[in-house]
């Protein structure tokens, strides 16, 4: 990253009811980044996703636990990190069924990874067992 860096962080209790809250800081940040409309939708589905899952799997719900959403970004790139302290998960673990059989089997786990995924341009899982786990996404900021 180039040194003019801008960094910000958004602790907010695991509830869903805070996901729109989530969604705008993030929507506020790709814009400032530069990213174009199109973009910030992604980036936005996919931290929502992110944290959804959060909420509902490494916490089960549990609204006194916290999820940490840091962005740093620069010129060129711009990246998001999402935090807890639940369950961890193996995303090799997930089986990469073809999307047509999940669809068929009306089948919803093993989605949100891949749907990240395709959203960013890069994905990372982080796991420190018993301590946090870290979901890294990153997008490339394309110059107009």
């Amino acid at each position: 990253m180039t040194a003019l860096e801008r960094k910000f962080t958004l602790h907010v209790p695991s509830s869903t009811e805070n996901l729109a809250m989530i969604r705008e800081f993030v929507s506020n940040i790709g814009t400032q980044a530069g990213l174009d409309a199109r973009d910030v939708g992604k980036l936005e589905l996919a931290v929502d996703e992110a944290c959804a899952n959060v909420i509902e799997h490494a916490y089960g719900n549990d609204t006194s636990k916290d999820v940490v959403i840091r962005a740093t970004f620069d010129a060129d790139e711009l990246h998001i990190d999402v935090e807890d302290t639940g369950r961890g998960f193996d995303p090799t673990a997930v089986k990469s069924e073809e999307l047509d059989k999940l669809v068929a089997a009306r089948k919803s786990g093993g989605l949100g990874m891949r749907l990240i995924k395709t959203l960013m341009d890069e994905v990372r899982y982080e796991i420190e067992p018993g301590r946090k786990n870290e979901l890294h996404m990153m997008k490339r900021i394309r110059k107009a």
